[in-house]
């Protein structure tokens, strides 16, 4: 028993002496001192010893435990406090150089600018149209029925208008100006509400058009509403938006739903209104169109108009943006090149 001892002794020795790491001494440590181990079968058998060699080898296996004990924890010391420091050192910082920069994500400038004008015109008691009142998937009655449009309107044509084939007379809307028709068939006088929205044409793409775009509906109808509140109203939205030293002017137009109808120009921010490439030589850029909701329109969703009156307003997100900005490609907006993106 006392040479068995001893051999385990040995063995344990040697095998101390080739620890490499803190894993080694665990391993080491379930060989020979687990309550498995042969040293510790050994201790549970003293019972069946003599008394002299229960005193002797059981005296002799505790020595032996305790020194492979306090070895092993020699041992892990060493390599803890070095594994410890090779750690320490992977990790450390430096606190005098630089940080390292991380990039955050930006809000869009067609988003930036969405936000600007809603902010703009709640300021002025304007409410903002939810998506259940301004779908972007729409009937021919809503986008062009409704607001006026005559059955023979170029506007309807399928070159000029994306038609679904989910069902007969549906369309992508080809503008903003149903959702005025939603809010007044869904609410009664008095209305302030604009609804900012997708819209989609058929557009051959280039600097200026785009397919897809983003349009912002206005309407107000209350009583005694007149054209002098629109262009105040227009007036005081341009001043905030482009500052009051950007002149603005109103020209007659035409829309089947507004009567009468008018075209808004700004002075041309690229030439300042002396004649360029981009305002053709006129000094003007058109930004929006508005009007007097025509009678018909107020008829058609219940609206007394002898009772109330109105007006409404649609403005292109994206031309709006461009001349604040000074973008002379639409296509800017929807490439998702971070080297335009990031200078908003």
């Amino acid at each position: 028993m006392k040479e068995t001892l001893e051999k385990i002794h040995k063995s344990a020795l040697e095998d101390i002496e080739k620890i490499q790491s803190t894993a080694d001494i665990e391993e080491i440590r379930n060989t020979y001192l687990s309550r498995k181990s042969e040293l510790n079968n050994i201790k549970k058998n003293l019972k069946d010893l003599s008394n002299e060699d229960k005193r002797i080898v059981g005296s002799l296996s505790n020595q032996i435990t305790k020194d492979i004990e306090e070895k092993l924890n020699e041992k892990y010391q060493t390599f803890y406090q070095k594994e410890l420091n090779e750690k320490l050192e992977k990790e450390r910082i430096d606190i005098t150089l630089p940080g390292s920069y991380t990039p955050f994500g930006k809000v869009h400038p067609l988003t930036q600018t969405i936000e600007e004008i809603t902010e703009i015109f709640q300021g002025m008691g304007f409410s903002v149209v939810h998506n259940e009142n301004s779908p972007e998937v729409e009937t021919e009655y809503f986008n062009f029925d409704m607001l006026n449009t005559p059955k023979d309107h170029p506007a309807r044509d399928m070159q000029d208008t994306f038609y679904t084939q989910v069902a007969k007379n549906v369309v992508l809307r080809s503008q903003t100006s149903g959702a005025q028709i939603h809010e007044m068939l869904t609410n009664k006088p008095p209305i302030r509400v604009i609804s900012p929205g997708r819209v989609y044409r058929k557009e051959s793409v280039s600097a200026r058009k785009n397919n897809l775009f983003h349009q912002i509906e206005g309407l107000i109808v209350d009583k005694d509403i007149t054209f002098a509140d629109l262009k105040g109203v227009m007036n005081e939205f341009l001043r905030l938006y482009f500052g009051a030293s950007r002149p603005t002017r109103f020209r007659s137009s035409f829309f089947p739903f507004t009567e009468p109808s008018a075209e808004v120009d700004v002075q041309c921010i690229m030439c300042e209104g002396k004649g360029c490439r981009t305002c053709s030589g006129t000094g003007w850029l058109e930004i929006l169109g508005c009007g007097m909701v025509d009678p018909n329109v107020l008829n058609n969703v219940g609206v007394d108009p002898e009772v109330y009156t109105g007006f409404a307003f649609g403005m292109g997100v994206e031309r709006l943006a461009m001349l604040k900005w000074g973008i002379d490609d639409i296509r800017l907006f929807f490439n998702n090149d971070v080297r335009f993106l990031k200078q908003f």
